[in-house]
């Protein structure tokens, strides 16, 4: 069999961060593992989620009928691209796909046979989704259907984070997305008043669509547990519908009890699509068929000055021209123009910006110490307010060097230091040094745990942390004893 050498490691170093997901799965155990690896959707799409050279390892993995020597793989590595080898195994072997020892690797034997029926096909498993008959009385939901219902409900959950609690009255998206959205700490309430966005929130709000659709199924799944639903089902159905053809409709009946309860939260996300929550078919969305591909997972809502492009099918989706094309210039003056008609890029500018002019396609705002300190005081850090500015900049300011105003940059700061003068850190006081020789003998130690948070040398006195006081506390009491 023709193998592809890795001689070349040092050049093919992946991209891209590795995807969310892994971590989660590799603390599942092999049980729970093995079980979901049953169903060749979920290989599929978990091969997808591997960085390149975990996935040229597999490929050439697959199709051998016995176990490959150590010698022969580490042949195929020159010496620089080992660290790089060695961390892709550790990934596979911690996912349970391969197993290794000293002197053999193989793939999971599992693995390996659902693998190799994703990718040649044959079986009766309905791990793709069994697709639902076709019905002469109702015309299925089309692509550009499903593209509106998808971008209707992501908003609608975006919207919301941005607008509570802001004087505004957003449509609310249902109870258990709200819970949802506290779990994962992106919104809570303070001393029962309506739920606010949290500095994490915020910085959710910077992430593609991707990142943070994942982040939000990723917090789903450790409440898998809590809700008695079993985990595998949850994972296996994501990753059919990961793998299932938009604007296809397809059965429920083949699907657990578990994955038919998933549904209604489904629904709730965007994700699918039914005509009606007793209906024995639905639709899954492009946020649910993109799950484990680079595609973009929305269509294009509201013109920000990015182009569009259209599919084969008419659907209109957002190329990755506009997806990375800005709205917001910044001028020394502190006033920002943003060339948006989206009303939730709007409403994210509302929260740090104070509003002067809005126009059908251009918002007119200043950044003022009001308004940012507002928004330090919603837990929204000066970075974040700076990362977001230059994230969003119009290609205009792109040309600039740098991109923004710094004096606009260090103002910002200047407000977040007005208002974070003081800083408190739980931890204990040590005072009463019997010499001055004792006390710098315990200090040193102190710091030598990096555990110091403040020291008064003419007092003779310290403030250490809470995680470190065991450590200094023997430290002293042995001192004392041998004394």
């Amino acid at each position: 069999m023709p193998v592809q050498s890795l001689q070349d490691t040092d050049v093919i170093v992946p991209q891209h961060a590795p995807h969310p997901l892994l971590p989660f799965l590799q603390s599942q155990s092999q049980t729970s593992l093995t079980r979901l690896y049953q169903r060749p959707s979920s290989c599929l799409s978990i091969f997808r989620l591997l960085g390149p050279i975990e996935r040229q390892l597999i490929m050439n993995l697959l199709w051998l009928e016995s176990a490959l020597s150590t010698a022969t793989m580490s042949a195929w590595v020159l010496p620089e691209g080992k660290k790089v080898y060695d961390s892709a195994i550790t990934v596979m072997t911690g996912l349970h796909i391969a197993q290794s020892s000293a002197v053999k690797l193989a793939l999971n034997p599992t693995f390996k046979s659902s693998l190799r029926q994703a990718i040649t096909g044959g079986g009766n498993t309905g791990s793709f989704g069994v697709p639902a008959d076709k019905d002469g009385k109702r015309q299925s939901a089309n692509i550009e259907t499903l593209d509106a219902y998808a971008l209707e409900r992501w908003e609608t959950i975006l919207h919301y984070m941005v607008s509570s609690g802001q004087g505004q009255n957003p449509t609310k998206p249902s109870q258990g997305v709200l819970y949802l959205l506290q779990r994962s700490g992106l919104m809570n309430n303070v001393h029962g008043a309506a739920l606010q966005i949290t500095s994490s929130g915020f910085q959710f709000l910077l992430h593609s669509p991707h990142d943070q659709l994942w982040n939000l199924l990723l917090q789903y799944l450790h409440m898998a547990e809590e809700r008695q639903m079993d985990l595998v089902e949850v994972l296996s159905f994501l990753f059919m519908l990961s793998t299932m053809d938009l604007g296809r409709e397809y059965s429920t009946e083949p699907l657990s009890e578990t994955q038919k309860a998933m549904l209604e939260d489904l629904r709730d996300y965007g994700l699918v699509w039914q005509r009606k929550t007793s209906s024995k078919r639905f639709s899954p969305t492009r946020l649910a068929t993109t799950l484990t591909s680079s595609s973009p997972p929305l269509p294009s809502s509201h013109s920000t000055g990015g182009s569009h492009t259209a599919d084969g099918t008419g659907a209109v989706a957002l190329s990755s021209g506009a997806a990375q094309q800005g709205f917001i210039v910044l001028e020394t003056n502190y006033r920002i123009y943003a060339y948006t008609d989206n009303p939730l890029q709007t409403a994210v500018l509302n929260l740090f910006i104070t509003m002067k002019y809005r126009f059908p396609n251009l918002v007119v705002g200043m950044l003022t110490r009001e308004s940012v300190r507002k928004a330090l005081g919603n837990g929204i850090s000066a970075d974040q307010i700076i990362s977001y500015l230059m994230t969003h900049a119009h290609p205009q300011m792109r040309k600039n060097n740098p991109l923004l105003p710094v004096t606009v940059q260090d103002q910002i700061r200047l407000w977040e230091l007005e208002r974070n003068r003081l800083k408190s850190a739980e931890g204990y006081l040590y005072k009463d040094f019997a010499s001055q020789a004792d006390y710098e003998y315990v200090l040193a130690y102190a710091k030598q745990l990096d555990v110091v948070l403040w020291e008064n040398a003419v007092k003779r006195c310290f403030f250490g942390t809470l995680e470190g006081h065991g450590n200094v506390r023997g430290f002293i009491e042995r001192r004392t004893g041998s004394a």
